[in-house]
């Protein structure tokens, strides 16, 4: 496969090589085709979304059957192409990109190899029988299916299985393969299949579990080949063009854009401490009131708290007010306005390169490594358990949530865990998951927003059950002036009042 600047045209669909016929490729070995460097990070960034939706649908415990559905739905949403044999590069071609990235570390390898291969279960699923035979093929497998005596003689036992797992009754025209017990694990931890002298026996709807197997086999083995390859050769050679975006794609955050505030989002310095109070997610709380305490952060602090403030709608004049008012207590004006204030200015684009930084993801916090005295990176994976668990607590979680969300610690699902926090602080359910801090800030806001609405609801329905003598009395703390207008409309059995005080003459209406 051959990078290529973008003045150069795409493969053409003819230059597929010939032995990729099936809609579902195994990946055997890198396509002989050039890719513009545009497609190169573009058709990795796609498949990756792919992958990171898997792993949180994986994380959530989500039943077979709904994996299915939404892997179905992920690949459709990032992996289509108007015409199929594009399709077919974009899923070769990413798939060789992000081997490429995930090759580098063990915990990278192990992460890409389970996404990979649930990906390569449910899509073999959704093919036809012909088409899983011709995989077969493919691999090579020595195994045959079972000739019509042999059937014969193990149809009861067979049905038996069938019966107790809940399985489709095995016909005549059924297909069985024989094989060894330990090429097929799964089955054999589930008692999904019927087993007889160290062979198991693997119907056709079951072959996918065979094939998976085998295909999570190949591509562990080919992983470390490409370490190597990787570490050896690609990383020197590449080290000015494809080095930098393979070291990057690993981290990088495919949400939204969260560099600047959206226009109806900013805070100011007198809102600032509720705000860590309400809707800090834990990692910025820590390093606030870490702040608070010590009146100092070393430089990883800085820049993640920093960024965070400056996505959530802090302005450069009130964040220089801010660090300051903190740092002098301890290195005094002087000091802060030499070493300190230029690094401040400088994140909002405003020395240097005049670069808008970007507030860092969950995928970057998560991956950063804080040392002695450092107060930034990911509670959940970098805090001890008795001090998240102590965290935690001081966020007003429950034991049973706070049990949930250790487990999901234990898991190493960490953006899981945050977001089951969020759940068990705001009383709500986030579907999408928490993958930024400023996300997550967001969404509390919206949150809190929301309840204080509906809490004005409340008190304005509550106006209109009041007698004559409580209504004079809130017309007494009212400035004489205002007009109170409580109207009330039903719809199903449904009251919906509005207040209206506008500035007119005395006046009153009951409901």
């Amino acid at each position: 496969m051959e990078i290529v600047r973008s003045e150069k045209k795409s493969t053409s669909s003819n230059e597929v090589n010939a032995d990729l016929v099936t809609a579902l490729p195994l990946y055997r070995a890198a396509p002989e085709l050039e890719v513009r460097l545009e497609d190169f990070e573009l058709y990795a960034i796609d498949r990756l979304q792919v992958l990171r939706g898997i792993s949180d649908g994986l994380s959530r415990g989500r039943k077979p059957e709904e994996m299915e559905k939404l892997v179905k739905k992920l690949w459709k949403a990032h992996m289509r192409h108007a015409h199929a044999p594009e399709a077919l590069n974009k899923d070769i071609i990413s798939h060789f990109v992000l081997r490429l990235v995930y090759c580098r570390t063990e915990d990278l390898r192990r992460w890409f190899l389970s996404m990979e291969t649930t990906l390569f279960r449910y899509r073999f699923r959704v093919e036809t029988d012909d088409v899983q035979r011709e995989l077969m093929t493919e691999f090579n497998l020595p195994y045959k299916s079972l000739s019509n005596a042999e059937y014969q003689t193990l149809k009861d036992k067979l049905s038996q299985v069938a019966r107790s797992t809940g399985q489709s009754l095995p016909t005549a025209d059924s297909i069985f393969f024989k094989v060894p017990f330990e090429e097929v694990p799964e089955l054999v931890a589930t008692r999904r299949v019927y087993i007889h002298k160290g062979n198991a026996y693997v119907a056709m709807s079951q072959v996918v579990s065979l094939i998976v197997t085998h295909f999570r086999s190949y591509l562990s083995k080919a992983l470390v080949l490409t370490n190597r390859k990787w570490t050896s050769t690609i990383r020197e050679q590449e080290k000015d063009r494809l080095t930098p975006i393979i070291e990057a794609l690993s981290t990088s955050y495919l949400g939204p854009d969260y560099s600047q505030p959206s226009d109806t989002t900013e805070i100011s310095l007198k809102d600032i401490d509720q705000l860590a109070k309400t809707s800090f997610p834990l990692c910025m709380r820590h390093l606030f009131e870490k702040l608070r305490e010590d009146h100092h952060l070393r430089h990883g602090g800085r820049m993640q708290l920093g960024l965070f403030l400056k996505g959530v709608g802090l302005n450069l004049d009130d964040a220089l007010a801010f660090w300051k008012a903190e740092f002098t207590r301890k290195v005094g004006a002087e000091r802060f306005d030499r070493e300190y204030a230029y690094a401040i200015r400088h994140n909002y684009g405003k020395e240097g390169k005049r670069t808008d930084y970007t507030p860092y993801s969950c995928q970057k916090i998560i991956s950063s490594t804080p040392g002695v005295g450092d107060h930034h990176g990911c509670p959940y994976r970098h805090f001890s358990e008795e001090n998240l668990r102590a965290a935690l607590g001081r966020l007003g979680i429950n034991n049973r949530a706070l049990e949930e969300v250790m487990v999901k610690v234990q898991n190493r699902h960490y953006q899981l865990a945050c977001t089951l926090t969020f759940e068990a602080v705001h009383g709500t359910s986030c579907d999408a998951g928490i993958n930024h801090p400023n996300q997550y800030f967001s969404d509390s806001k919206k949150t809190m927003d929301s309840k204080k609405t509906m809490e004005s609801k409340v008190k304005v329905t509550n106006l209109c059950f009041m007698g004559t003598h409580e209504f004079h009395t809130l017309q007494g703390h009212l400035n004489t002036h205002f007009t109170l207008v409580v109207s009330k409309s039903y719809f199903f059995a449904e009251c919906f009042l509005t207040v209206l005080i506008e500035l007119r003459r005395p006046a009153k209406r009951f409901c």
